[in-house]
């Protein structure tokens, strides 16, 4: 079988989520960019403890969904239902990678960040994932997983907490949280129905769903085309950039108000919103280094 020939270190980058804990820190770092209008010695020591925390946040949620993972088919084959290593081993890196994550943070970022990357730790682990299976509305209290990362990055910079462009910054991130699991429920709602969760297809139609993931793809553009009212970008045509990249964000998905022609590939507009975000976030980068 295929598990049996991964590596080690592959079964470890399945267990921490490698594919979305880095995507986190990433947004971790556009967040520190934009709070210190450059980059300094000081982002390395935030990169590391948060990749360690993310990390250690996302094997504690395959602890937590193991036997729920075992029935769908797209997590079945994820390191503990697959029986690719151990639960003691999983609680083993789970538990060091959050000692040491949290250690670095508040070492060499200071203790605000180290306490908002625990909050964030609890909120993931503690509120939302044990709520998918009591709602299916918890995807919005689980956005906030996705907007605290900025905020994080913001305040290790030296930017002040209550600032608003770190909250605007981070509400564009908590409202793409949104539609980037709906297009998850229209493709796989069947299969977190059959593992247990609270799926938004057994009370809501596709259309309806569809719509739903429409109006937060619109909170998404619209807020980002709102961020210039809060954030000073360096160069002019960064605010043209995000305005163009929002507005065709906004109008790609129009056709979720209609109904689909053929298959809908929302796998494909999973990946486009994803895009979207890495762009948003390459975009401050590149504005505050050149």
């Amino acid at each position: 079988m295929s598990e049996q020939k991964d590596s080690y270190l592959t079964i470890l980058k399945k267990l921490t989520k490698f594919s979305i804990s880095f995507p986190v820190v990433l947004s971790a770092m556009t967040g520190y960019m934009a709070g210190y209008g450059g980059i300094s010695a000081g982002i390395i020591p935030l990169a590391v403890g948060g990749l360690m925390l993310a990390s250690a946040a996302s094997a504690l949620n395959q602890i937590q969904e193991r036997n729920s993972d075992l029935l769908m088919g797209r997590t079945s084959k994820r390191p503990l239902p697959s029986g690719q290593i151990s639960l003691k081993s999983a609680v083993k890196w789970m538990v060091s990678l959050a000692i040491s994550g949290i250690a670095i943070l508040w070492l060499f970022c200071g203790w605000l960040p180290a306490v908002l990357g625990i909050i964030n730790m609890f909120w993931y682990n503690g509120i939302y994932t044990p709520l998918k299976k009591i709602t299916p509305f918890a995807i919005i209290p689980g956005g906030v997983v996705g907007a605290l990362p900025p905020v994080i990055g913001w305040v290790a910079a030296g930017g002040g907490l209550f600032h608003p462009a770190a909250w605007v910054i981070a509400f564009v991130f908590f409202a793409g949280q949104v539609p980037h699991f709906l297009f998850l429920v229209l493709k796989y709602g069947k299969q977190y129905e059959n593992a247990g969760y609270k799926s938004l297809t057994a009370i809501y139609s596709d259309e309806r769903i569809r719509r739903m993931t429409f109006i937060w793809t619109l909170a998404t553009g619209l807020s980002a085309i709102a961020l210039p009212l809060f954030y000073d970008f360096f160069h002019r045509i960064s605010d043209y950039l995000l305005w163009l990249m929002s507005v065709l964000l906004i109008v790609k998905f129009l056709p979720l108000l209609k109904p689909p022609k053929e298959d809908p590939k929302y796998i494909s507009s999973f990946l486009l919103i994803n895009f979207y975000f890495l762009a948003l976030m390459a975009l401050i980068a590149i504005d505050v280094l050149i």
